[in-house]
């Protein structure tokens, strides 16, 4: 049994040396270095959206206790598709993807509470074969609740979360191979095209060949089913966009009338996303204590929270066979509302001076 601890990398040490040293020692959980959200960090992530012109909010920053808790609540709302969606794919067809990958350690970005990943789990640990599985996430919280619930439910599991960001994954994907990167909840959606793009840099550069990826993508469809999805009759959604601006009072000094603030969530035809805004219903000043700044919003003005692309699977296949990774299954619902994409990442060698470059 493994101990439960967390295990803190030092600022100044080698992040992949000092992950093998806290697997080794039982950690359940890692602290990745300087990936915690500092105040200040989200004071410059904050000044550098108000001082854009239109204004935007990063939605990292989403994600504290509170808004991972959100969350959750979003993902169980009668409207939100995407989630029962992914894990009735999940539920009818772990096994194949087993059968396809073999039995590897099982890697998750944005891990969450990793309550669809249990399917995997299952299959992966079906004959009892141990399973190594490495979440991912910057919600210390939802790891240590993950980590609780796998642990009732799975004794051949051998759990090591790592409390960071995605970026502080990837060097040590090398050691963890072979393996399944792991990308539900069409996350991939909330990346501008510059992120998306420096995203399979990343991962291309230190998934090793004959390694798998599993993604989730959400598909284009009806534009009411969309809207819906993101404008939740109980309100949840709102409330999550909310919290954002909770967070900033809290946190940055700020001192905002919540009450003015609005939740909005479009569909943009032309770039095929979800765009979730802050609408401003009154002449509001945001202060930001740690950097001693003040930026003025507008009554009518909308502030950009979060994007969620929807994808077309031709396109997506064009964007992932250009960082040198090859589809080996696609797995939709009846609706094809929703796909998981089964990749593998073929030899490199030719491949790595053509990679894209970044671009907005």
């Amino acid at each position: 049994m493994r101990q439960s601890y967390t295990y803190v990398a030092n600022l100044m040490s080698d992040f992949p040396t000092r992950f093998r040293e806290a697997v080794g020692a039982g950690a359940a959980l890692v602290q990745a270095p300087g990936t915690s959200d500092s105040v200040h960090a989200f004071a410059r992530s904050v000044a550098a959206g108000l001082s854009d012109e239109p204004k935007w909010l990063h939605y990292r920053f989403l994600y504290d206790a509170e808004g991972s808790r959100l969350f959750e609540e979003i993902t169980r709302q009668p409207e939100y598709y995407p989630t029962r969606t992914e894990a009735k794919i999940l539920a009818k067809h772990a096994g194949e993807i087993k059968d396809v990958t073999g039995q590897v350690t099982l890697v998750e970005l944005g891990s969450g509470y990793s309550v669809k990943t249990e399917y995997l789990l299952s299959a992966y640990s079906r004959d009892e074969e141990p399973v190594r599985y490495v979440p991912v996430d910057v919600s210390d919280s939802a790891l240590r609740a993950a980590s609780r619930s796998i642990a009732e439910t799975f004794s051949d599991v051998e759990f090591t979360g790592i409390n960071g960001t995605y970026r502080s994954a990837f060097p040590v994907l090398r050691q963890l191979s072979p393996q399944v990167l792991i990308f539900l909840g069409s996350s991939i959606g909330n990346f501008n095209d510059a992120e998306a793009t420096s995203f399979w840099r990343s991962v291309a550069d230190h998934l090793p060949a004959g390694n798998f990826f599993l993604l989730g993508v959400d598909l284009v469809k009806d534009v009411d089913v969309l809207e819906a999805a993101y404008n939740d009759a109980a309100g949840v959604t709102a409330r999550f966009t909310k919290n954002y601006f909770a967070r900033i009072n809290g946190e940055l000094g700020a001192a905002l009338d919540l009450s003015q603030i609005e939740h909005s969530a479009t569909w943009n035809p032309v770039l095929e996303r979800m765009e979730i805004y802050a609408r401003f219903h009154a002449d509001q000043q945001l202060y930001v204590e740690p950097l001693d700044q003040t930026f003025d919003i507008s009554a009518g003005e909308r502030i950009l929270i979060e994007v969620s692309r929807k994808y077309r699977l031709p396109k997506l296949q064009r964007e992932f066979t250009a960082f040198g990774f090859d589809l080996r299954r696609v797995f939709t619902d009846e609706k094809k509302w929703y796909a998981l994409l089964l990749l593998e990442r073929i030899d490199d060698t030719l491949l790595r001076a053509s990679y894209p470059s970044p671009t907005r």
